[in-house]
């Protein structure tokens, strides 16, 4: 069994502590570096190099959003990045999101949502809490948004299914079912559709499909 492995960046003790203590517990996931700043963070990951980092959206000297920018620049293979907050309809989260994270936790989430947020975005294979990307996207997702961008003419059909379907938060699995081709056939498409769509994720996709209209979030 391969190990996951995390980095904790929150300005609070107590947080890293409560969040090492259940990340510790799984036999697939191991605490290897904790940050109490943005800038302690950035400098933690270029010497650890974590799979994921479990990233609080404020802190001191820099806040998540820049660290977060700063870490997915400096690596030719970054972490995956999940933004911790108090609150989900935050303007924080969704610019957060727009720099590179793939998705975002909320501090009051129970231990088994935490595991499974981990786990879900060092798989890379759907999106944390559709929903509410959505409602994000309707609500901060409009100042960004400009004319149709040129990547949405060179979707094929099928990759425009997939891009809306990936949206839903439908795993790689879920969309081959749904579309009645084979998981391979599948993560070709969603593969294509990044690359058409410039976005490093899963995550960066939709949010560019939302801002640019293509996908309407209401």
């Amino acid at each position: 069994m391969s190990t996951t492995r995390v980095v904790l960046a929150d300005d609070e003790r107590m947080v890293r502590t409560a969040l090492r203590v259940i990340l510790d517990a799984e036999p697939d996931l191991a605490v290897v570096g904790e940050a109490a700043s943005g800038a302690e963070a950035v400098s933690v990951v270029r010497e650890l190099r974590p799979d994921v980092v479990l990233m609080d959206v404020r802190m001191p000297e820099i806040d998540g959003i820049r660290a977060t920018e700063q870490i997915l620049s400096g690596s030719e293979e970054p972490p995956r990045i999940v933004v911790v907050t108090t609150f989900e309809n935050d303007s924080y989260v969704y610019d957060a999101l727009r720099a590179g994270a793939a998705g975002f936790l909320l501090k009051r989430a129970a231990a088994e949502e935490l595991v499974q947020a981990v786990r879900l975005v060092a798989r890379s294979d759907s999106l944390l809490f559709p929903s509410a990307v959505r409602t994000l996207a309707a609500e901060y997702g409009r100042r960004q948004r400009a004319a149709a961008p040129p990547w949405a003419a060179r979707l094929t059909e099928r990759e425009a299914e997939v891009l809306r379907l990936m949206a839903t938060g439908l795993t790689n699995a879920e969309i081959a079912g749904r579309m009645g081709v084979g998981p391979a056939t599948t993560k070709t498409h969603v593969a294509s559709v990044l690359a058409k769509t410039g976005a490093r994720d899963r995550t960066q996709a939709v949010i560019a499909a939302y801002e640019s209209g293509f996908i309407s979030p209401r």
